[in-house]
């Protein structure tokens, strides 16, 4: 091949490799690298991600160094309302017209499985923080995918054999009826069973439901020693409220929160006193995550500490932002993705860990109680650590996943 300057002088081919190798460099110079936050910013999981997501981004950004070369680094972020065509919309636009690079967070697992196909077809790169269905790294795997946080096996997993250990052998699941709440119930029912246990039934409710009355009641008929909460955010706030109305707890019967986390003990109250929540992350853990979670409580508009979505989207932020400097900028997804993979995790949330070939990331999960007030030394101080979950242990095998990525490797 042949190339000639602008005045029509054949270029030597040394100056010619040279010029196509600074032409993806050259392109990119000076262009923003633009993450996006996309979540619920208004609805049932508002205070569960909402701002608070987009605060840890900003904090990210901030302590990586706002740039990439002569790139800087924007945070952008959008309501999806709990709806899939509007999560879809949001993220073609913003991949295909405002030049975003990155989505990051999303929970409601039936917009992430939507954020996700979308996010391959425009080889982009998903951080997945608050969407939790395993399909992301199972059946539904892509190579732009990182799922950071955790998921429903690691959420079941951790919560079924503590309920087992202390006899609690049959359950009824009061489930969200969408994709995160039907794969939810899906992996704590299968544990449940495989462990000796036994499953009694379910009831499916809608999301952002108010009144529990009739659901609770068909779960306390059951007479099952766990009522499994498969749901999230206010609507597990609003079902444990409901329960203490009809006084279950004193029946023999607990309620458990399959995705329970320190905003609903900060709901709760005295209410939450004796409930489990897994998580790989809370605040008051040591200097680094209380650090942190000062200055994430300064920036949060409601003075809020940070859950353990809100500093996936920290963390995982960090990772892809190292991966990109490592690309000398590119940020071409599957390119930054797998560079993510390559690369061992380390950071002052989640500590040292790794991701997987199927995009799951490996940390430590914890099993926590939520304190008796008296036992308090302070706002926010609701956990007490209970057991370690290594990582290896606490999320799906590889080989269950049915991750095409994993049989091509």
């Amino acid at each position: 091949m042949k190339a000639f300057s602008a005045n029509g002088t054949l270029l030597p081919a040394v100056m010619l490799a040279a010029s196509l190798a600074a032409g993806p460099a050259a392109a990119q110079d000076g262009k923003p690298i633009k993450i996006a936050v996309m979540n619920d910013m208004s609805g049932v999981y508002a205070d569960f991600q909402g701002i608070g997501s987009v605060v840890a981004a900003r904090l990210a950004i901030e302590d990586f160094g706002k740039q990439i070369g002569n790139r800087p680094i924007e945070i952008v972020f959008g309501d999806h309302q709990n709806k899939a065509d509007i999560g879809a919309t949001m993220a073609r636009k913003w991949y295909e017209v405002d030049g975003v690079e990155a989505i990051v967070d999303v929970p409601n697992s039936g917009i992430a499985l939507a954020v996700s196909e979308i996010t391959r077809e425009k080889n982009k790169v998903f951080l997945i923080s608050g969407g939790v269905t395993t399909d992301l790294t199972g059946a539904k795997c892509t190579p732009n995918n990182v799922h950071w946080t955790f998921d429903n096996f690691a959420l079941a997993n951790g919560l079924v054999q503590a309920a087992l250990k202390a006899g609690n052998d049959s359950w009824y699941f009061l489930t969200s009826d969408y994709a995160f709440g039907h794969n939810l119930e899906q992996a704590a029912s299968g544990l449940v069973k495989a462990n000796g246990g036994k499953v009694l039934g379910a009831v499916r409710h809608p999301i952002g439901t108010v009144d529990f009355s009739s659901f609770l009641l068909q779960a306390q008929a059951s007479k099952a020693k766990i009522i499994a909460l498969a749901n999230a955010g206010g609507d597990t706030t609003s079902a444990i409220k409901g329960a203490a109305e009809f006084g279950i707890g004193k029946g023999g019967q607990r309620m458990a929160g399959l995705v329970f986390i320190i905003n609903n003990a900060h709901a709760l109250g005295a209410s939450a006193q004796g409930l489990f929540a897994v998580s790989p992350f809370y605040w008051n853990t040591n200097e680094a995550t209380r650090a942190f979670a000062e200055r994430f409580q300064a920036a949060h508009p409601q003075k809020n500490m940070p859950n353990e979505m809100q500093a996936g989207v920290y963390a995982a932020i960090l990772h892809y932002l190292k991966a990109v400097k490592a690309l000398d900028g590119d940020t071409t997804g599957d390119k930054v993705v797998a560079r993510m993979k390559e690369m061992e995790t380390d950071d002052p949330l989640f500590g040292k860990g790794h991701i997987r070939v199927d995009g799951r990331k490996i940390h430590s999960m914890y099993l926590y109680e939520v304190k008796a007030p008296a036992a308090m030394k302070g706002p926010w101080d609701y956990y007490k650590q209970v057991l370690e979950i290594p990582g290896e242990q606490a999320f799906r095998p590889l080989d269950k996943g049915g991750c095409p990525l994993v049989k091509a490797n």
